[in-house]
């Protein structure tokens, strides 16, 4: 399975996680099976609260699930839409991530995970960036 990762810099499997989905530079797509990793543009990184299009950059790529550490409801409600697992990451590298994946330790987020707006460090969804 192809999961997503939001990252700000492309290091491969050593990427980090980005603190919030829709504000994410780019994504980490990795092979859930062989560990395979490509970069994808965020072309909607840039979008006002609530008007995020999650599947705008990733419409060429085949997505089963999405790591995050930070998302909007509505970007959570359209990736749960179009079929997406959207899953809760913490600090750390994608290979991080990719282990508690493959052992099943991500859970799924609550509405109480979900971020309130875009204020980018000064109060917002409380999310690094």
């Amino acid at each position: 399975m192809n999961i997503c990762i939001p990252v700000a810099s492309d290091l491969g499997l050593e990427s980090q996680v980005f603190g919030h989905f829709g504000s994410a530079p780019m994504f980490l797509i990795v092979d859930s099976d062989t560990s395979q990793c490509r970069v994808v543009a965020n072309s909607n990184q840039h979008h006002s609260h609530g008007m995020c299009q999650p599947l705008a950059a990733l419409s060429n790529e085949q997505v089963g699930a999405v790591v995050v550490a930070g998302i909007g409801g509505g970007a959570l409600a359209k990736l749960r839409a179009a079929g997406v697992k959207v899953l809760l990451a913490q600090p750390g590298s994608a290979q991080q991530l990719l282990d508690a994946f493959r052992a099943g330790r991500l859970a799924e987020p609550t509405p109480n995970h979900v971020c309130g707006g875009h204020q980018h460090g000064l109060g917002g969804c409380g999310h690094s960036h």
